[in-house]
């Protein structure tokens, strides 16, 4: 039976996870609603990626519980289970991954027609759709490697909605870029935000999760610290630990975020 409220999406209840003798997630509690855009900060070795691939079925917990749309994903066994989990559930990571020897619109048109058995004509129909909404409609028929990074992974955003999934997480997308390449990548995700698409993004430009967050959470040491909204956690954080991290950020952001993002 699902305990949800109607509109929660995703949810994990007291999730521990380790990878050997070290504990990575020490009791995570975390609901995201449908709509909501969720941003996970913390230092670096905090857990927040780990949070991320859970969510995915990527990596299994030992115990807790996780649900994603009535999915008990802490309890998928099969490789096909976990497959249709992720049809639902897109994840964009640092890297890029694409394939080299395809072109843009082959990269994007691949997983729907292959996974989801999708007319190739209407893929390439959506696919097209999609780099207009990533701003790279001209790049179709380009390669990755005729691309920058930002591109690059403005495409990789652009496969991942082409699943048409109900989730999206981002996991530190911007982190391997050049800073002049983070705002056009940003500049994407914040319009798929404000056209409702529920997210999770796992961030370190704070600027940016200010921005476009519902809820901001905090994890530090597997532990979830703090979470409220964006306003509570970067304007006026009660938490001590909480205001030494954003204070400490604060100079590095203005930096990275660059100009109107």
């Amino acid at each position: 039976m699902n305990t949800f409220a109607n509109n929660a999406i995703v949810r994990l209840e007291d999730v521990h996870l380790s990878f050997g003798q070290t504990e990575v997630l020490k009791g995570i509690d975390l609901t995201v609603n449908k709509g909501d855009a969720v941003s996970i900060i913390g230092p670096s070795g905090s857990g927040k990626s780990t949070i991320l691939r859970c969510i995915n079925a990527l990596v299994a917990p030992q115990s807790g519980r996780i649900t994603v749309g009535g999915t008990r994903v802490d309890q998928l066994t099969k490789e096909s289970e976990r497959i249709a989990l992720r049809k639902r559930v897109g994840i964009v990571f640092q890297q890029y991954n694409l394939f080299p020897h395809l072109t843009v619109l082959d990269n994007i048109v691949l997983a729907p027609t292959r996974i989801l058995g999708v007319d190739r004509r209407e893929a390439e129909k959506l696919a097209r759709h999609l780099l207009e909404k990533v701003r790279l409609v001209e790049k179709a028929n380009a390669y990755p490697g005729q691309l920058s990074g930002g591109q690059q992974q403005r495409v990789a955003i652009a496969r991942a909605l082409a699943m048409k999934p109900e989730l999206v997480l981002f996991d530190e997308v911007t982190s391997a870029l050049d800073p002049e390449t983070v705002g056009e990548v940003l500049w994407v995700i914040r319009d798929l935000v404000r056209d409702g698409m529920t997210s999770i993004l796992v961030t370190h430009e704070m600027r940016f999760a200010e921005e476009i967050s519902d809820t901001v959470v905090f994890t530090e040491n597997g532990r979830v610290v703090d979470r409220g909204s964006p306003e509570q956690i970067f304007r006026n954080p009660d938490n001590p630990r909480v205001r030494q991290f954003v204070s400490g950020l604060s100079g590095h952001n203005a930096m990275r975020d660059g100009e109107g993002i």
